[in-house]
Formats: structure tokens, C-alpha cells, sequence
């Protein structure tokens, strides 16, 4: 295994003890891919050193655990969001102008 593959190894695995942040988070901050991350902790730690190996299994065992969670407040975050911004196209949509009148009475509607 080349040094830098063990370095970025140990450094990925120190961040996630110190900050618990969930493997996607990490991987954006050290500009790898999540299985590059995920291959790291779960895979070359363990040839590395054992010890903090089993420290890290223990966090990436509770954030698998909640994914569920996290998924729902994603998705719940998403379509809220475009709910309201739905919400605020229509409601500008049905503002009446104030140049237009109109002369319609109700009871001819029918």
C-alpha cells in the first residue's frame, strides 16, 4: 500500500472521530469519492491499525443505523421546499393586477 493511501487513511479516520460526520460529508471535504472513503475505513484501517479501526466500525455502524432517518429528512426538506417555491409561483400567478377590471357578474356564470 503507498504511504499516501495510508496517510489519507488516518487522517480520514481522526476526522471522523473527532467530528462524526457521515462518510458523503467527509468525502466531499477531502475531495475523494465515498467509496474511496468508505474502502479506506472499512477495508485499509483495519491492516493500519486495528484499534481505531474498531472505534470507527462503531460510528459508521450508528450513522448506517439512522440512514433511514436521514433519508426521511431529506426527502421531507425537498418536497417542502419545492412545495413552497409551487407556492409562491401560484400565488403570484393569481394576484390580480391592479390596471385590470373586470365586469363579471357571478350569477350569469351559471
Amino acid at each position: 500500500m503507498h504511504d499516501y493511501i495510508k496517510d489519507r487513511t488516518e487522517r480520514i479516520s481522526q476526522y471522523l472521530l473527532e467530528t462524526r460526520k457521515t462518510v458523503r460529508v467527509i468525502a466531499k471535504e477531502f475531495g475523494v469519492s465515498k467509496s474511496t472513503v468508505h474502502k479506506d475505513l472499512t477495508e485499509r484501517l483495519p491492516k493500519i491499525n486495528p484499534a481505531l479501526s474498531k472505534e470507527v466500525k462503531e460510528i459508521l455502524e450508528y450513522h448506517k443505523s439512522i440512514r433511514h432517518l436521514r433519508g426521511g429528512e431529506a426527502t421531507r426538506k425537498k418536497y417542502n421546499e419545492a412545495s413552497n417555491e409551487k407556492n409562491k409561483q401560484t400565488s403570484a400567478l393569481a394576484k390580480p393586477s391592479l390596471h385590470m377590471k373586470t365586469n363579471i357578474n357571478p350569477k350569469t356564470l351559471t
